[in-house]
């Protein structure tokens, strides 16, 4: 089985990690969208509200589990058996961010990191500024699914 976890803070989940999970569900068997915990990090949303706007916007597809870790990704890879880590790249600053990452995780873990570039039309989404924007008072509806609005 080909398991790929997907993994965050999905402070909140964006249509740019839609588009990279919707592009990455052919690749894989399963996909484990897996929320990371980070006790120093203050998030907008909590965990179960981000649990939530993940498992509702995904509840019709098989092919997707909603999990939440502390610690090393690699380590959660190993604890669920995935072997490979799915990532989205927006821009050169992801890869060059990213590509030190994967190289560090294959030569510790072979674990793979595949990349997908982001579509066109949500490379300029993050959750940092879906956040800055709806703290705001803005309107967020064209950048996250609509479970992040409770539809």
């Amino acid at each position: 089985m080909r398991r790929a976890i997907f993994p965050g803070s999905f402070d909140p989940i964006t249509l740019g990690h839609v588009d990279i999970i919707n592009r990455g569900l052919p690749l894989f068997d399963e996909i484990v969208i897996a929320i990371g915990v980070n006790s120093d990090k203050k998030y907008m949303f909590s965990l179960e509200q981000r649990k939530q706007f993940i498992e509702k916007y995904y509840e019709n597809e098989p092919k997707v589990t909603v999990t939440t870790y502390t610690g090393l990704t690699t380590e959660y890879c190993k604890q669920i058996d995935a072997d490979f880590i799915l990532r989205g790249l927006r821009n050169p600053a992801d890869f060059e961010f990213e590509k030190a990452i994967a190289q560090t995780n294959r030569k510790l873990t072979k674990i793979e990191t595949v990349f997908l570039l982001t579509s066109a039309d949500t490379a300029f989404i993050s959750s940092s500024i879906v956040r800055d924007v709806h703290r705001h008072g803005g309107d967020i509806s064209g950048l996250v699914p609509p479970s992040v609005l409770g539809k």
